[in-house]
């Protein structure tokens, strides 16, 4: 038997005027997933306990079958495993976003999370100023890929309250950025980041060319190295990893799953879905399960773009699940799928939800199921048709194994 979770970052999302009242995924055409679901389980799954942030850590955590009330200790560490930073007890690792921000007088507003989605190659060189500026060794720098990046702090911090920088697009940020400043230590390690991103050449040529320039750092996500039990303790599973996004890859790490790193995989809609599909099957010749992951959706969800949200949803299912289903159903070899989403990222809001999220699970074995398409409205008429309960996000990985 083959397991696998394939997942859509921030597919979901709430019904919108101008598709008629309907979501991006009622709107979106997804033929092979309407398809899986038809013969399939369709229930809610609530993957962010109540009182955690609703993020893609906390949600993804709990896809992969760990409590997050018991392992999760922030964003930054995952992603600092996943880039092969080894974390000191004595260290905390923040995530480090490239942002545009705009300053008026006193006020500081989010434009952009994502800096114009800056290219890594530009990034790395704002990165190393960033370092060879920086003569306190507390804090250091790590490249990574676009605009995500880590810092790394020694020793004891200032409580800051840092928070995401997608959950205030186009917002005041000016007291959650003043609160940097509050601390003599931040304080030098932002001014002189801000001196150096505003007079670096990358940004320079940005502004010239019409891209939003890298103009500060934003901290957040900070924590410790979770420890958590392998896959291979856990579930007794050999299993791999696949997306392009840091915050998954070390998630995967923590977990003993093989992280697969796909070339051009981008984490946007040009991202490398045939290589993501072609991984996926080629790990499950060999191994027991795996988790795809794609987080275009979320990224046009964030920016507030239905038509790039809708095409995101049906390259998911035309690139990743149709191919990847094909695949299983040319061997003789059974699976079990689960096809879903780690949270909701409403267009209305530009943010993720705690809100529980559609999630359809299909078995090769039958051929029979709930006759209903994979949407938030399905979903809900099929939940009060069985008058099923929401199922508790890490319980659904022993539920894909049937040992729930």
């Amino acid at each position: 038997m083959k397991y696998l979770i394939l997942v859509g970052d921030g597919m979901g999302d709430e019904p919108i005027e101008e598709l008629g009242g309907r979501t991006p995924l009622e709107a979106a055409d997804t033929p092979v997933m309407d398809s899986l679901c038809s013969r399939g389980e369709l229930f809610f799954n609530q993957t962010v306990p109540e009182g955690y942030p609703p993020g893609s850590d906390v949600a993804n955590l709990s896809l992969m079958g760990y409590d997050p009330t018991d392992f999760y200790t922030g964003r930054a560490p995952l992603e600092a495993a996943a880039m092969g930073i080894t974390i000191a007890p004595d260290e905390t690792a923040f995530r480090c976003n490239m942002v545009n921000l705009e300053f008026e007088g006193d006020l500081v507003g989010m434009v952009d999370f994502t800096a114009g989605h800056i290219s890594t190659e530009e990034a790395a060189k704002l990165i190393a100023a960033l370092n060879d500026e920086n003569t306190d060794e507390r804090f250091r720098f790590h490249n990574g890929v676009s605009y995500r990046h880590i810092l790394m702090v020694k020793g004891d911090y200032p409580e800051m309250e840092p928070v995401p920088p997608h959950d205030y697009i186009g917002k005041d940020v000016t007291p959650p950025f003043h609160r940097y400043f509050q601390d003599p230590n931040w304080k030098q390690l932002y001014e002189k980041s801000l001196k150096v991103l505003k007079d670096h050449p990358v940004n320079e040529e940005r502004i010239r060319s019409g891209k939003k320039p890298a103009n500060s750092i934003w901290l957040w996500g900070e924590g410790k190295l979770p420890r958590v039990p392998s896959y291979a303790e856990a579930f007794g599973l050999t299993g791999s990893m696949i997306s392009a996004v840091d915050l998954l890859k070390g998630l995967g790490v923590v977990a003993g799953l093989s992280v697969i790193n796909v070339e051009g995989a981008t984490g946007y809609l040009d991202t490398n879905y045939a290589g993501k599909a072609n991984a996926a099957l080629d790990a499950l010749a060999h191994q027991d399960f795996v988790f795809v992951h794609v987080e275009a959706p979320d990224e046009a969800g964030h920016q507030g773009l239905v038509p790039e949200k809708i095409q995101a949803i049906e390259d998911f299912d035309s690139k990743i699940v149709d191919p990847i289903i094909r695949g299983l159903e040319e061997t003789d070899e059974p699976f079990r799928v689960v096809v879903t989403m780690d949270h909701m990222t409403p267009i209305s809001i530009r943010t993720h939800t705690s809100d529980p999220v559609p999630t359809l699970l299909y078995d090769s074995r039958k051929n029979s199921g709930c006759g209903r398409n994979f949407s938030e409205k399905d979903c809900q008429q099929e939940m009060e048709a069985t008058d099923d309960e929401i199922r508790t996000g890490h319980h659904l990985m022993n539920y894909l194994l049937e040992r729930d």
